[in-house]
């Protein structure tokens, strides 16, 4: 037993990706079955599913695509029966399913229904699919989850408030799952894709002019490399595709785990302050 993980923890055979039709989503259900790994996939466009599901096949694995509305529990539970069966087991979820507010502006200059919407799909849909995942992974003796998130959530901004509050709060669930079950073998991980060039970037006012933006395939190989267990060491911490690599990591590991770093916390003032 490493660290309070049971030894043995296999690399990834099988992974579900939510959000998975397009965008970062399709990018990483593609990418991990060219890495070897059966997929399955939920989104809630059929006609892009099934595309995604049919370029996923070319690479030789199975893969599945169910359609379900994350943020509703039926929809997911019968979505995971079906993934588990087909696939037999699940090692790897990504939730990445997500969305934005479409008003990039201050509280006051946006509707709070709006603002809920972000926190209905970006929380929520994370909640239910890990909680119907989970028992699926234990079963096999373990696994990971990762956590698609944002530099949003760990700092604050005078815009996006309703998506900022989601990821936060995403972000506390990952270091929440990885202490709850890290003894069971499940390590839980943030990833933030960085700026990839997607439909609901593009949309946004503030990448208007962008030129550089992360590639999707440095979104991929932090998946990869997390699903083959080389990242364990760092499970409930934040990472950033486009910024860190598996091998910038690595050559950071020590001093993250030394400094306790890479978590979400609230800085004290120092070794007097009552809040230690």
């Amino acid at each position: 037993m490493t660290d309070g993980v049971p030894a043995g923890v296999p690399a990834a055979r099988t992974a579900v990706i939510t959000g998975a039709s397009r965008g970062i989503g399709r990018a990483l259900a593609v990418g991990l079955a060219a890495h070897g790994v059966s997929v399955g996939l939920v989104a809630r466009d059929r006609a892009r599913l099934d595309d995604a599901v049919a370029e996923c096949r070319s690479h030789g694995v199975a893969a599945v695509g169910i359609t379900a509305d994350v943020t509703d529990r039926a929809d997911v539970a019968e979505a995971v029966r079906a993934l588990a069966g087909s696939l037999d087991r699940i090692d790897l979820l990504v939730n990445n399913a997500g969305v934005i507010e479409s008003a990039e502006a201050p509280f006051l200059d946006t509707d709070v229904e709006d603002s809920w919407r972000s926190v209905e799909v970006n929380v929520r849909g994370p909640l239910l699919v890990t909680h119907a995942v989970l028992p699926v992974m234990l079963a096999g003796g373990g696994g990971r989850v990762v956590n698609l998130n944002s530099g949003l959530g760990y700092r604050s901004a005078e815009i996006y408030t309703g998506y900022a509050i989601s990821k936060g709060a995403l972000a506390r669930f990952t270091g929440l799952l990885d202490l709850q079950y890290r003894s069971r073998g499940v390590r839980a991980f943030d990833l933030a894709p960085g700026h990839v060039e997607t439909e609901m970037t593009t949309s946004m006012p503030m990448h208007a002019g962008r030129t550089e933006w992360t590639a999707p395939s440095d979104v991929v190989d932090l998946v990869a490399a997390i699903g083959d267990g080389v990242l364990d060491d760092l499970g409930g911490r934040f990472f950033r595709a486009g910024t860190d690599t598996p091998e910038s990591l690595l050559a950071l590991r020590d001093e993250i785990l030394a400094r306790d770093a890479r978590t979400l916390r609230l800085p004290t003032a120092g070794p007097d302050d009552p809040l230690r």
